[in-house]
């Protein structure tokens, strides 16, 4: 259990704040409510070598190789440098700079049981040999946690696609501006996978300066991934393992907002 209350955090003189407080959460529930507190109160229990090679290991700070010019890097400092505060933010993707392929890819291990497999631009039969990133059990475990967060009372519910499970994570974040971070405009983003039960296809997506006030990952992300996700498993003929019902859609006021 994670003590979330009273839904703000105070590091030096930041606060980190959740836009749904509540007093304490399990750990999927801080992933499915995208509890800032939660992750940053947990990102501070570890190490923080440990979190920065998990980054690193996951290809975080380290341009891919796809053979394809302009793959950028993006940014990861080097632990030794982090304050309290960054390691806190850390968690939630605020200090970090990385590229869309970059984020798929991470994601990717929850997909593969635990396996980082190579990035290529090329289809091929034989099955890629991948890195070991953490241990089967713990990338179901988590794949479990993000089919959590697109259930109704997660952030991401528009994720959803009739006929197939599908889990994954909403983002919303500060655009990043001549050195800081700019008050009023946004980057959204969900990226996910599918179908749970034997995934085959993990797809992200981010939106640059979505329109107020629906500029959350769930509001306006998630519906972008639920139809190019659909779209793609009907291609490729993966078997169904939801019914075949219509999913009844919340209600803007229905959907938990995730935090900035």
């Amino acid at each position: 259990i994670v003590p979330t209350a009273p839904g703000r955090l105070t590091i030096a003189k930041y606060t980190i704040r959740d836009v749904h407080p509540a007093a304490a959460l399990t750990v999927a529930q801080v992933i499915q409510k995208s509890s800032n507190v939660g992750a940053a109160k947990i990102a501070l229990s570890m190490p923080r070598e440990g979190m920065w090679d998990f980054f690193h290991r996951v290809g975080f700070g380290t341009a891919p190789q796809l053979g394809f010019p302009g793959a950028a890097a993006g940014k990861l400092r080097p632990y030794k440098t982090w304050k309290p505060v960054e390691q806190a933010t850390m968690s939630y993707g605020h200090g970090i700079s990385l590229s869309l392929i970059q984020l798929a890819r991470a994601y990717s291990i929850f997909a593969t049981d635990g396996e980082l497999v190579p990035l290529t631009l090329v289809k091929s039969d034989a099955a890629a040999t991948g890195e070991r990133i953490v241990s089967p059990q713990t990338a179901r475990a988590v794949r479990a946690m993000l089919e959590l967060a697109v259930q109704p009372g997660g952030t991401g519910p528009r994720a959803r696609i009739m006929g197939w499970r599908v889990a994954g994570k909403t983002g919303t974040a500060h655009k990043q501006e001549n050195g800081g971070y700019a008050a009023h405009k946004y980057i959204a983003s969900f990226v996910g996978l599918a179908p749970v039960s034997a995934p085959r296809v993990v797809v992200a997506v981010m939106i640059d300066e979505p329109a107020a006030p629906h500029y959350y990952g769930g509001d306006v992300a998630a519906p972008v991934f639920a139809q190019t996700m659909q779209g793609t498993l009907r291609l490729l003929g993966v078997p169904h393992d939801a019914p075949l019902e219509p999913l009844e859609m919340p209600s803007d006021a229905d959907v938990a907002g995730e935090s900035t």
